[in-house]
This record gives structure tokens, C-alpha cells and sequence, in this order.
């Protein structure tokens, strides 16, 4: 099934499971703070089927992500993305780059019916990557990992944390991801919770920058681009296609309509659910605030009837110049960073410099006011 055939009243289009927080990294920007042991509240193997058997129960090739600190952590990996794949499911994972990504575990993977593998990689090099995520050896490993999918057959992704730390390499990795023959390069703005508060994050004008520079990059790679919270990024990108049509950007539309085609438009809550190592369903894992348990509740229930994922997909709730946008049906903006950055993950997001045309409201705290263009 195609993302632009997802309902995402009905079905997550990315549904990630963290499988544990344990992992032997100590990234900068790690939102579950990973340790180097396991909770031992963990979901159990056959709660963790459970949870995949009712995952099914979205539809045909639902997308599931395993996710961590590091995945690897647990012994029952590839015995999980075997059954989650004769439930039908689309399984992927998230593994950290370590030493147990081995070209054994790889491929007993691949053999299991894995359908993708993402690798982060934030930095071009092994003294930029291996710095940003406190362990020596790391990039060596990543890029040995990615190498190795790619042989298996494996397609590809490319995770990147977007800050000031790592904005000026964006080019280099970009060069990197394409060397790597990557299917997908996921670039991740910062959102400040976990380890990720001690990090610079860039401004708004700088955001802007980087997703005109993307949009750019996107009309020329090989290679798929997708902001993760971001959003705003399909507005700029749109507002380029307008631009070069002589047009002008559509002014708020509804979802069913032409110019509302929210097919890509990922948000928490809204195409994006994620389950915590302990079971508890939040919008994201960056929007850490529990809709309910799968281990009292089925996620399929969950995400549809909770009144938070319900409050989530309607840009009517949106509050602030969010709510005001004409691209609200096209962005939303992020709920995290919003959540993050007021306790209000209906606020506006302050990553985005957009000012709607004709708004006089109030704007998020520490953005500068100026025009919409």
C-alpha cells in the first residue's frame, strides 16, 4: 500500500516501536537518554507479538519501525521482524552503530524479512560522527553496516540530527549518503527534550535556509528526502513549485481537497504513533505523553479513539499562528517542538519563521517579527 492511499484518521503511516532504551552510544541528542542497561519492564517477546499481531489489524503493509536506544539490546530481534513479517507487516529497524551491527546480525535480518535499515550518520567523518555520539569507532561501524545492507539487498536510510553542531556538514553528509547508494536521507530539526537540551539549535531563519537548500537538493538526488519534525519543510517546498509556476501558494485548504494532499504530511498524532519500551502509546517519541497502554489496550484503539491523536489530526485545533496558517493543511507544524517548547503541543511551532499573511497574534517566544512573504 502506497503512503497516498493511508487514511491517517485510521492507520499510522510510520508506526515505531523502542524496543528498549538500552544502548552502548551516549548521543547528544538522544531523547530517550539511553543507558547501558535494560528496563525490566520491558515489553516481553510475546507481548511484543501481541503488539505486532494488532498492528496488523491497520491494514496491508503497515510500516513498522524498530526502534531504540539500541534495538540490538535484545536477543529476540530477528525472531520479532520474523514474525511481524508473516503478520503481513512492513518491518524496518533503527539499529544503533555498534559493534553488534555485525555482518552476521545482518544478514539473519535481511533472511528474516527485513525491509530496511536506517543508520545515523552527523557527520561526514569519523572525528565529526563519532564526537556527536560520545564513542570512538562508531562512524567506521556505521559505514561498514551500510555497506553491508547494501550488498544483502537491503535498501537503505540515512538518519541526520540537524543543529548547530552539525548544520555546516549538511552538504558533506549529503555526499555521503548519495556514495552510499542510501534509498532515503531522514533529516531530523531538533526538538529540545532528553540529551537533546543541551544542544544549540538553530534558528528559524536558519531552518528556512536549510529546507530551501533541501527542496533543492531533493530535484537532484538519486536519493528520497524527509524532514522529521519539520513539516514546514512541505511548505517551503511548495511555495518553491508555486514560485516557478508563476503561481501563488494555495491558500488553506481541507485535506479532501486538490490542494490538501497531506499523502507525505507525517505529524504526531497524525500518520505517526510510537510505543514506548514499556508499552505506553505516545503521538511521538518526542511527544512524550501517554494516550494509553498496549498491554491494557490494543494500538490499533489507541490511535484511532484517543482524544489526543483525535485533537492531533484536526488543524482546527491548532492554536497561535499555526492555527491562523493557510498551510496548515500542508504543515501543521511540529507538536513536539510546540509540546517541548510551551506544554502545548496544539501551540505554534517555533522552528518555523512563516508568519501568516494578515496575522497581528502573538508569536512563539524568542522569534524575531517579520512579513510574511
Amino acid at each position: 500500500m502506497r503512503p497516498t492511499d493511508v487514511d491517517p484518521s485510521e492507520r499510522p503511516i510510520v508506526l515505531i516501536w523502542e524496543l528498549t532504551q538500552a544502548c552502548d552510544l551516549a548521543c547528544k541528542h538522544c531523547r530517550a537518554e539511553a543507558e547501558d542497561l535494560r528496563h525490566p519492564d520491558e515489553l516481553s517477546t510475546s507481548e511484543g507479538k501481541q503488539l505486532l499481531a494488532d498492528a496488523s489489524e491497520f491494514g496491508e503493509d503497515q510500516l513498522v519501525v524498530l526502534s531504540g536506544g539500541d534495538p540490538l539490546f535484545r536477543d529476540d530481534v530477528t525472531e520479532l521482524v520474523e514474525y511481524g513479517t508473516q503478520q503481513g507487516l512492513r518491518m524496518t529497524l533503527t539499529p544503533s552503530g555498534t559493534a553488534s551491527l555485525t555482518p552476521e546480525r545482518i544478514d539473519a535480518l535481511a533472511e528474516a524479512g527485513l525491509r530496511r535499515m536506517a543508520v545515523s550518520l552527523d557527520g561526514p567523518d569519523a572525528a565529526s560522527h563519532d564526537e556527536f555520539r560520545q564513542e570512538a569507532g562508531s562512524f567506521e561501524q556505521t559505514i561498514a553496516a551500510a555497506r553491508t545492507a547494501r550488498e544483502k539487498g537491503l535498501p537503505l536510510q540515512v538518519n541526520t540530527t540537524v543543529c548547530g553542531e552539525t548544520v555546516e556538514d549538511l552538504p558533506a553528509i549529503r555526499d555521503l549518503v548519495a556514495e552510499l547508494g542510501a534509498v532515503l536521507w531522514s533529516v531530523f530539526f531538533l526538538v529540545p527534550i532528553g540529551r537533546g537540551t543541551v544542544l544549540d539549535p538553530i534558528s528559524p531563519e536558519r531552518a528556512e535556509a536549510v529546507m530551501e537548500w533541501l527542496a533543492g537538493v531533493q530535484q537532484e538526488a538519486d536519493f528520497g528526502i524527509k524532514t522529521t519534525e519539520a513539516p514546514h519543510y512541505r511548505r517551503v517546498a511548495l511555495q518553491q513549485r508555486q514560485a516557478g509556476s508563476g503561481g501563488r501558494p494555495p491558500a488553506g485548504k481541507r485535506p479532501d481537497s486538490s490542494n490538501g494532499d497531506r499523502s507525505t504530511g507525517i505529524t504526531a498524532g497524525n500518520g505517526f504513533a510510537f510505543v514506548s519500551h514499556t508499552g505506553e502509546v505516545f503521538p511521538s517519541g518526542f511527544l512524550p505523553k501517554s494516550a494509553g497502554n498496549v498491554r491494557q489496550t490494543s494500538v490499533v484503539d489507541i490511535y484511532r479513539n484517543a482524544e489526543l491523536f483525535e485533537r492531533l489530526r484536526d488543524p482546527d485545533e491548532l492554536s497561535g499562528k499555526c492555527g491562523a496558517c493557510e498551510f496548515r493543511f500542508v504543515c501543521g507544524g511540529s507538536r513536539s517542538r510546540a509540546f517541548a517548547t510551551s506544554g502545548d503541543p496544539m501551540a505554534s511551532d517555533p522552528l518555523c519563521e512563516y508568519v501568516p499573511e494578515g496575522y497581528d497574534g502573538p508569536l512563539p517566544e524568542g522569534m524575531a517579527e517579520n512579513p510574511a512573504d
